[in-house]
């Protein structure tokens, strides 16, 4: 794949950044426990439609710093790279397509910095306030955010019997062995882990939902119908919480990497949204 690295220092931190193509900006971005490589059928797709695909790797992952402590990864922080990234580029306005944490992560800055995003696309994991109020249904899903709370015990659960726990929890992806070697790199899974530790700390577990911004952007939501970690119920009611244009859809057949499984139906239905069809 054809595509330009950079290294940016943003917020005191050294962020690795994937280009390709040329025209609007669609910024890409990952979540637990990816980089940006998870995009890697959509760049090209996206590039050829005429767009700037910028996909970088967030903090604590891939080839980007990996600080130390859990305050590190707190949200505003997050937020804050992402502006910072697209301020690096010279990138007024763009439009996002994120998955995992990286969904949560577009869903603040669409709410929070509306006029600095043009269209959301958020892949398996819907507005914050929704996915956090934690359903009977999504805490049967979610039980591995509780696991990831105890430090140091977390880590050596997932690695124990060369990862055997971790393998299970992917359900043996094609990316489960990808990952596990990204994971093996010195602070690099104690990094990924302390998104969560950060965000959905024990003492602020009770205090839950969330409460975040509404978005005003046109968003789209795409879940996946064999998502083994969120429900489909928290992606399709984050229409409460979108005041614009709000679209729908489900891929099948595919786990909670969707855009690894049916690349093709995803790109259709980014490039559909991001054309304004």
């Amino acid at each position: 794949m054809n595509v330009k690295e950079r290294t940016l220092e943003v917020n005191g931190t050294h962020i690795h950044v994937v280009e390709q193509g040329e025209g609007p900006a669609v910024l890409l971005l990952h979540g637990f426990p990816d980089s940006w490589y998870l995009w890697r059928r959509q760049i090209p797709a996206l590039a050829e439609a005429g767009y700037r695909v910028i996909a970088p790797d967030q903090r604590g992952f891939g080839e980007s710093d990996k600080p130390v402590g859990k305050s590190a990864y707190l949200m505003p922080a997050l937020v804050n790279d992402v502006l910072a990234i697209l301020d690096e580029l010279d990138v007024k306005q763009t439009h996002i397509a994120a998955h995992d944490w990286g969904a949560i992560v577009g869903w603040m800055l669409a709410g929070m910095y509306p006029k600095r995003v043009e269209r959301l696309a958020a892949l398996s994991v819907g507005h914050p306030t929704k996915f956090t109020e934690f359903s009977i249904n999504q805490l049967e899903k979610s039980w591995y955010i509780f696991l990831f709370q105890f430090e140091d015990v977390a880590e050596k659960m997932l690695k124990k019997n060369d990862w055997a726990l971790y393998k299970q929890w992917t359900r043996h992806h094609e990316e489960t062995i990808k990952q596990i070697k990204a994971l093996s790199r010195p602070g690099a899974l104690t990094a990924g882990i302390n998104w969560y530790r950060a965000n959905m700390a024990p003492e602020t577990l009770p205090s839950l939902p969330l409460k975040a911004p509404d978005v005003k952007v046109p968003t789209l939501g795409i879940w996946s119908d064999e998502d083994a970690f969120v429900t489909e119920e928290q992606m399709k009611r984050s229409a409460e919480y979108v005041t614009g244009p709000w679209r729908y859809e489900k891929v099948e057949n595919a786990s909670h990497w969707l855009q690894l499984d049916q690349p093709e139906t995803v790109n259709e239905l980014l490039i559909d949204f991001f054309d304004n069809r």
